[in-house]
């Protein structure tokens, strides 16, 4: 009996033992950042396009050309895996003439009206790349130029950090502009952090330009847009804000509520392309805005530390551009580009974009994914 219950004593010792292994948890972690070469650049400098992977399965594929985000795979309520942005799988897609997909820009996103702002009583003369306008940084913005890139590899979250001087005059703009970005892909979230240091007074306005596509194909039409912004900056024929702030209630600018994008998009000339002031202005991260697509179950949404949100609705796609089955039309996709308003630097009365010497361009950007 005394064998019998020592052996009893051990099973039980045993079961515990493996109860309690079984239920310790496993730490996750994430794939390294994979790096591959794409392509040269017209100098014979080299191109590469980095993968990031997160703990969840998100991949995130980012080029050190234009800074850009190429593909962005993300789940549906099923487990299916979609790209949710527009873009090319080969570098020459992006050295044409393309809307701005998916890459970084600057020195100021969005336009200044004719190209032209003063400061400190000397006016600079901009190129006009729009009509009359200045629009993205100029005829080479940051879109088209090679960035330094340095992969960091942690356990949690993956993160690139691109760098990169804009020299003095180039693009017409004053001052030495030393800038940092990083993209940090933790779980199902994309963080976007910009940092900048001039040696001269400069205005400045970084951004992302990627295009949105929930379902992975198709139209936006269907998408469920909320933006947390009650006023916005009306534009003139050539998109240039008139300086007004005007109420979005009543309007089919209202987004205040979730709304889909097409149920009102006839209703505003040309579609969608103007600035939302966001109801936080303050500079600390607050919610700006959520897009829905209802079939998939996606969403992403968007906090920031920047006082607007420009909602464009890819009105200029027309048909042109393809990447293997997909063919960009009107529609095909949506900007969300948190930002200081257009045309600031020749707006007193909107907030300040330019950057003194001694001071940090400081500015984040969160887009969290999930479905529901």
């Amino acid at each position: 009996m005394k064998t019998q219950k020592k052996h009893f004593n051990l099973l039980i010792i045993a079961m515990v033992l493996v109860g309690i292994f079984a239920c310790k948890p496993t730490t996750k972690t994430v794939q390294p950042i994979q790096k591959e070469n794409w392509g040269q650049m017209p100098s014979g400098e080299q191109v590469h396009l980095f993968t990031l992977t997160s703990q969840t399965g998100v991949e995130i594929k980012i080029t050190n050309f234009g800074g850009i985000i190429t593909s962005w795979k993300t789940p549906d309520l099923k487990g299916k895996m979609d790209n949710i942005v527009l873009g090319f799988d080969s570098l020459s897609g992006y050295t044409k003439e393309v809307p701005f997909f998916g890459a970084l820009i600057g020195r100021y996103g969005n336009r200044i009206a004719k190209g032209q702002f003063t400061l400190n009583d000397s006016t600079y003369q901009l190129a006009t790349n729009d009509g009359f306008n200045h629009l993205h940084g100029g005829i080479i913005g940051y879109d088209k130029v090679l960035w330094n890139a340095e992969p960091i590899n942690t356990p949690e979250a993956p993160a690139l950090k691109l760098t990169y001087l804009s020299k003095d005059g180039e693009e017409g703009y004053p001052g030495n502009l030393n800038i940092t970005v990083i993209y940090t892909l933790k779980d199902n979230d994309l963080i976007i952090s910009y940092e900048a240091e001039t040696d001269k007074a400069t205005p400045i306005n970084l951004t992302n330009h990627a295009y949105f596509n929930l379902a992975g194909n198709g139209t936006i039409l269907d998408h469920i847009l909320t933006i947390a912004a009650d006023k916005y900056t009306p534009v003139d024929s050539t998109l240039i804000p008139t300086g007004e702030l005007a109420p979005v209630a009543n309007t089919p600018f209202d987004f205040t509520s979730p709304f889909a994008i097409g149920a009102r998009i006839d209703q505003i000339q040309g579609g969608y392309d103007h600035n939302y002031v966001l109801s936080n202005q303050s500079d600390t991260l607050h919610f700006a805005a959520e897009l829905h697509e209802p079939i998939s179950g996606r969403f992403i949404s968007i906090e920031t530390t920047e006082p607007g949100i420009q909602f464009y609705s890819g009105n200029f796609l027309d048909g042109s551009l393809k990447s293997g089955d997909r063919t960009y039309e009107q529609y095909s996709g949506l900007c969300l580009e948190t930002q200081h308003f257009p045309d600031s630097p020749n707006q007193p009365e909107f907030p300040s974009t330019i950057l003194l010497p001694g001071e940090k361009y400081k500015t984040q950007t969160i887009i969290k994914c999930g479905v529901k």
